[in-house]
């Protein structure tokens, strides 16, 4: 019998299921893994350098280039630790907004990962239907921001402005792909404000998650792939530094909106769904209820802001931006707003660490400032680092097939890995 010798293959930077430019060398005998070597490093944009030559909130666009399926929770990780370390509160208004827009995020981006999860598996249909309701959020995005991905939404005192009592619509003088009937059936739910439109979304949604659970769910091609497949106990999830539904989906109940409540968490009723065996097909049920949990927070959200009208920003100069109305007339409020967009301020000397339940898992922004109007020190903690790095031992026994799966379930985003 000839002697046959493991050999080393590499997986990507280039490859569709890889998530970004992950470059895995995979050390193979025959088509079991018995080692992975993640390499990182080729698409570092060295965002934690660029925030320490740049005023404070100058910064807030970077955290969203992040994590780009969930833009809006990394800013609030970093908004959240300028207002630790200027010592302010935003408005109850605020609060709540930024918990309707977390949840919204977090429904993103599991779309984002169950359309490229199946996808990687082998399920066409699903990703078609996830970005089907992903086009409705973004709209969202689009309606407070302006922008569809990147929306720096949320500023040191609050949020940018208040939601709109007006939702877009679609322009049937703009395509000639669509009839009449159409536009009538897509601007049906655009009649009224922003939340009248996620009212409409909220009611709809629950019968959209069941549709991808009959595809997938009891499907025994999507079992056999992810049954049993890169299995984590509880006690090595905690000792590999997992959050979120990696941490979860081992069947630890940790979760930062609980058991470190911020924004408007603490009042709003939703469950933490928790796995038990700790493989991808646990990780898969975790994150499906985790959209169900999300649309329940935004209908509590939405209930709130109808009822309580109110500032969105802290009424302090120094911090927040005049009203443009008012800086057309008064000199007082264009000297603020051209210091404050030049020079930013200074937070007083100290450091600080703030975190949020981010969708992918923990991720906070520790921050020293040296009392100037830069961070002398910013760092990221990014929940998709620590779970790479546990891919080597996740993978160990699997066959190659097997990696798309465990890279899938991680729900890798390069740009906050390689930041």
């Amino acid at each position: 019998m000839p002697e046959i010798r493991n050999y080393t293959l590499n997986f990507g930077p280039q490859h569709p299921s890889a998530h970004g430019v992950l470059r895995l060398v995979l050390e193979m005998d025959g088509e079991v893994i018995d080692r992975a070597d993640p390499h990182i490093g080729l698409l570092h944009r060295a965002t934690e350098k660029l925030a320490e030559f740049k005023p404070f909130n100058q910064s807030i666009g970077y955290m969203d280039r992040l994590d780009y399926v969930s833009m809006m929770c990394n800013e609030h990780g970093y908004v959240r630790a300028i207002e630790k370390l200027l010592a302010i509160n935003p408005p109850p208004r605020a609060h709540y907004i930024r918990t309707l827009f977390d949840e919204i995020t977090r429904i993103l981006n599991h779309l984002m990962w169950l359309g490229a999860h199946a996808l990687d598996i082998g399920a066409m249909s699903v990703f078609l239907y996830c970005f089907r309701e992903r086009e409705e959020l973004m709209d969202c995005y689009e309606a407070v921001s302006g922008a569809r991905l990147h929306a720096t939404y949320y500023r040191p005192g609050g949020v940018h402005r208040d939601l709109p009592e007006q939702m877009p619509k679609f322009d049937e003088r703009k395509t000639q792909w669509h009839s009449e009937s159409d536009f009538k059936r897509l601007n049906q739910a655009r009649q009224g404000s922003l939340l009248d439109f996620l009212q409409d979304f909220t009611e709809r949604f629950p019968k959209l998650v069941d549709e991808y659970e009959t595809l997938l769910t009891d499907n025994r091609i999507w079992k056999q792939r992810t049954v049993g497949i890169g299995v984590v106990s509880p006690e090595r999830a905690q000792a590999l530094g997992f959050t979120g539904p990696m941490l979860r989906g081992s069947g630890v109940e940790w979760d930062l909106r609980k058991k470190q409540p911020y924004a408007a968490y603490d009042a709003l009723e939703f469950a933490i769904p928790v796995g038990i065996n700790g493989d991808c097909y646990d990780r898969y049920l975790v994150r499906m209820e985790e959209m169900r949990q999300s649309n329940r927070i935004i209908r509590q959200c939405i209930d709130w802001l109808r009822a309580h009208p109110g500032p969105v920003m802290i009424d302090d100069h120094k911090i927040a931006p005049p009203k443009r109305v008012g800086m057309k007339d008064d000199m007082e409020a264009l000297i603020h707003h051209f210091k404050l967009f030049t020079e930013g301020y200074c937070p007083p000397v100290g450091e600080v660490y703030a975190a949020v339940e981010a969708p992918k898992g923990e991720f906070g922004c520790y921050i020293i400032s040296d009392g100037a109007n830069k961070p002398y020190r910013l760092k990221v903690r990014a929940p998709g680092f620590p779970h790479l790095a546990a891919l080597d031992e996740m993978a160990r026994g699997h066959m190659l097939a097997d990696v798309v799966a465990i890279i899938g379930t991680m729900d890798i985003v390069f740009g906050e890995i390689d930041r």
